[in-house]
């Protein structure tokens, strides 16, 4: 294709969105022109499905609940004056508790509160950890977040040493327990979780208390809930004799991969010193704008009928992001679960086995030009890619460097993408390029709301429910008969020392003394007692042995 051919071409797919500050530029997808009027009825189903869903139609099938994340950001297109309510008062209420922890009203029981600790799972972890790596700043965090996001222990003792190093070491803290104990003493602890028994955020609270008693101080002093009313972490964190610092609301009708304009998000955004009213009308924007039932003017609708053309409508080919600015790193992780939660479905609505989905991976670029950019130049075509340009490089204030007569980094940054973008189109790569003018709380809301609208027009397109999620249920289902499991073989193992018998135990006789029906699974007892003999404490070792037929286990000793 000559350069006037894709001048013109990509002046026809090219739209900016000056109130969003915001361009989409589809000239790299090879989408006939007569795409979105020979899915025309398919487009009017998803916006009419979208329409529904803003009314309060319960689609969430598998809790039978509403889906109102669009609300947040407009309360009067609430069902109901309770619900309108509610998210008002939600909203008053995170911007006075920031206030009173900024204005240090309230603090930790070693002063001001300095530090964020987040303890999540999923999108009580992922929205805000993307939102405050896009907008925050050492020098301007009122509160400098840290995140729990794992049921990893490795993980959490790391980061606990680093909270400890926001301590200097000095004759009051001369060591790294003595850091811990007076930072945890100004953290303050957002334990997220709707149900509040979700294993990964209750045993990152579980941690938490367990690290504030150690330092011997009072976890409740320095600990706020997000949670549904009545759930066991309220009920925690209202306990009249130890009541927490707080407890915010979260509603059936927000999933968490779309929490992000709700306290979920907003909370931390704010006790980070974040602009959330900013946030909101970003989304609240964009919200106006990909309403619009119009294909030609909608960003979403542009990007669902792109995404539907490029995957054949089924998944065939895996969406990259690459987003050329170090703040949008995890965009790519938000996006995964997004996405990836809300359309990989086994059936579509009438009930048939359809196996959809968009597959979703990426990191920033330019890193990727020394990383999987070879491969995706050269290598198998199972991909498009979703490129995000921000055209202001750095702080207007800040300095200018230049690395060349003429060129710093931030054009070097530029020509990295249009070069990247170019060479894969070159090879029959397709992509897509969304282009924000800058990173501000206001642009960060219009992405957010961008992609949440997307997904559920894709969702429209191809017939599926993108708002329920019953593999999620069943992978913690499955976790918990693992756990059930473990408790019996510890016992087990327990009851053969307290007997004092001699026996070989390979992880096939100790399944079958417990199931003699063959009911317990040998593979899943040898991989719990491998797991539990690699860490003391956990009641098995292996005596001898090294394959899963020959390892021969017993109960720990008390006393090695």
């Amino acid at each position: 294709m000559s350069n006037l051919a894709t001048w013109q071409r990509f002046q026809d797919q090219y739209s900016v969105y000056p109130t969003l500050g915001l361009a989409l530029d589809l000239s790299r997808v090879d989408l006939p022109a007569s795409y979105s009027n020979q899915h025309a009825d398919l487009l009017r189903r998803a916006f009419d499905e979208m329409a529904r869903i803003e009314q309060g139609e319960r689609v969430n099938t598998t809790h039978d609940w509403m889906v109102g994340h669009y609300w947040l950001r407009k309360p009067e297109l609430a069902p109901t004056p309770e619900l309108r309510a509610a998210i008002r008062e939600t909203l008053d209420a995170v911007k006075r508790f920031a206030t009173e922890v900024h204005s240090s009203a309230v603090q930790g029981q070693h002063g001001p509160f300095q530090n964020l600790l987040v303890i999540g799972i999923g999108g009580s972890a992922l929205g805000p950890q993307f939102v405050a790596k896009a907008l925050g700043h050492p020098h301007r965090d009122r509160l400098a977040p840290f995140f729990f996001d794992n049921t990893d222990p490795d993980g959490m003792d790391k980061v606990l040493a680093e909270l400890a190093r926001t301590v200097p070491a000095s004759g009051e803290a001369p060591n790294e327990n003595d850091r811990l104990a007076t930072a945890l003493g100004r953290t303050l602890c957002l334990v997220i979780s709707k149900s509040g028994t979700t294993p990964e955020t209750a045993n990152g609270m579980l941690e938490a208390a367990a690290a504030y008693r150690a330092a011997g101080l009072d976890f409740a002093r320095h600990a706020v809930a997000i949670t549904m009313a009545g759930s066991k972490l309220h009920g925690l964190a209202t306990q009249p004799d130890a009541p927490w610092l707080g407890a915010f609301p979260m509603w059936d009708w927000v999933g968490g991969r779309t929490s992000e304009t709700s306290a979920v998000g907003l909370l931390p955004a704010r006790l980070q010193g974040l602009d959330i009213d900013a946030l909101l009308e970003g989304a609240r924007a964009c919200d106006e704008l990909t309403r619009m039932p119009d294909p030609n003017t909608n960003p979403a609708a542009r990007l669902a009928l792109a995404w539907h053309f490029l995957t054949g409508g089924r998944g065939q080919k895996d969406m990259v992001v690459l987003p050329y600015k170090d703040r949008l790193e995890l965009f790519a992780r938000y996006l995964q679960q997004l996405v990836m939660e809300s359309l990989g479905k086994e059936k579509d609505r009438a009930g048939q086995v359809v196996h959809q989905g968009i597959t979703v991976y990426g990191n920033k670029g330019s890193t990727d030009q020394h990383a999987y950019v070879q491969q995706l130049r050269d290598g198998v075509l199972n991909f498009f890619v979703v490129f995000l340009e921000v055209l202001r490089d750095r702080d207007p204030a800040a300095r200018r460097v230049e690395v060349e007569p003429g060129v710093t980094t931030g054009d070097y940054l530029s020509g990295l993408f249009q070069g990247t973008r170019r060479a894969l189109y070159e090879k029959g790569r397709q992509s897509i390029t969304l282009t924000l003018d800058e990173i501000t709380p206001h642009r960060l809301g219009v992405l957010i709301a961008l992609f949440e609208r997307t997904v559920g027009l894709y969702a429209g397109l191809v017939n599926i429910n993108a708002y329920d999620q019953p593999g999620v249920e069943a992978g913690k289902k499955a976790a918990a008969s693992v756990l059930a499991l473990q408790r019996r073989v510890v016992a087990y193992l327990a009851g053969v020392r307290a007997a004092r018998e001699q026996r070989v135990l390979t992880a096939e006789t100790i399944a079958a003394d417990l199931d003699p029906d063959g009911d317990a699974d040998p593979e899943t007892v040898f991989k719990i007692c491998e797991h539990l003999a690699a860490n003391p404490g956990g009641g098995v070792q292996r005596v001898s042995g090294t394959t899963p037929a020959t390892a021969i286990y017993g109960p720990q000793r008390l006393n090695p």
